[in-house]
C-alpha cells in the first residue's frame, strides 16, 4: 500500500465493529479515525476533512443518510455507505444522497478495506497529482492541505468553491464550461445548475480578488465558461 495513505473516518455505532474496521485499515497504512454518533462524524469531517468516510447508516444523533446527504453538499470526501438495509431501493437512495459505494451487513472487513483501495485509486488518493500544490503568479493552491493563498495571505473557503478554483488552476488559460465545473466538481449531487457554478465564482471572486467586478484571477469568457488567467 505505499503512496496510498489516506486520512479516513469511520463513523459506525458498534464500537467493535468500529475498532476492527480501524485495525484493518491501518494495516493498509492509513490514518483512522472513529466516531460513534452521526454529530459527531459531520463534526470530524468539517474539521479533519477526511479523505474517505466509511459510514454507518443506522447512527443515534444524525442518521447515517442524513449526514450522507450534509458531507456531500459540502465536500467531495469519497463515502462508503454500510448498512442493514439490502433492498434496491435503500442502494439507489444511498447512491443518490451522493455515496460512491455501499455495503450490506454483516460486512467482511478484508472485502470493506478492498472496497476503500479501490475507492482511494478512482479518487487519485495517494497518486503523486493528489498533494499537488498549484502556483499561478502570487495565487498559491495547496491541495493536500486544503489551503489557499494570494500574495502569501490565506484565503478560507469551502469545499466547492475550492474544488472550482483546483480545478481551474491545474490547466491555467484553459476554458472549462459550467457543465465540465458540474462534472468535475459536484459529480452526482442533484439539484445542481448552471446558476449553481455563477453564484460559487461570486462567492470564490469576492474572497479572492482585491476587485471582484474586474477580476485577475477567475475571469469569464462570455458565452463559454470559466478560467484562471495564465498571469494574474
Amino acid at each position: 500500500m505505499a503512496g496510498m495513505s489516506a486520512r479516513i473516518l469511520v463513523a459506525d455505532d458498534d464500537p467493535k465493529q468500529a475498532e476492527l474496521i480501524r485495525l484493518y485499515l491501518e494495516r493498509d497504512g492509513h490514518s483512522v479515525l472513529t466516531v460513534h454518533n452521526g454529530r459527531a462524524a459531520l463534526e470530524q469531517c468539517r474539521s479533519r476533512k477526511p479523505d474517505l468516510l466509511v459510514l454507518d447508516v443506522m447512527m443515534p444523533q444524525v442518521d447515517g443518510l442524513d449526514v450522507c446527504r450534509i458531507v456531500r453538499a459540502e465536500s467531495s470526501v469519497a463515502i462508503l455507505l454500510v448498512t442493514a438495509r439490502s433492498t434496491e431501493e435503500d442502494l439507489l437512495l444511498g447512491l443518490d444522497l451522493g455515496a460512491d459505494d455501499y455495503m450490506t451487513k454483516p460486512v467482511s472487513p478484508r472485502e470493506l478495506a478492498a472496497r476503500v483501495r479501490a475507492l482511494l485509486r478512482r479518487s487519485g488518493i495517494g497518486s503523486p497529482g493528489h498533494q499537488r500544490v498549484l502556483n499561478v503568479g502570487d495565487l498559491v493552491v495547496d491541495a493536500g492541505r486544503f489551503e489557499v493563498r494570494v500574495g502569501g495571505e490565506p484565503v478560507v473557503l469551502t469545499a466547492k468553491e475550492f474544488g472550482i478554483l483546483e480545478l481551474l488552476a491545474g490547466e491555467p488559460g484553459r476554458v472549462f464550461t459550467r457543465g465540465e465545473i458540474i462534472n468535475r466538481v459536484f459529480g452526482f449531487e442533484r439539484d445542481v445548475s448552471e446558476r449553481t457554478v455563477d453564484a460559487h465564482v461570486v462567492n470564490l471572486r469576492r474572497k479572492l480578488e482585491a476587485e471582484p467586478v474586474q477580476p485577475r484571477y477567475v475571469q469569464t469568457v462570455y458565452g463559454r465558461g470559466y478560467r484562471l488567467a495564465e498571469q494574474p
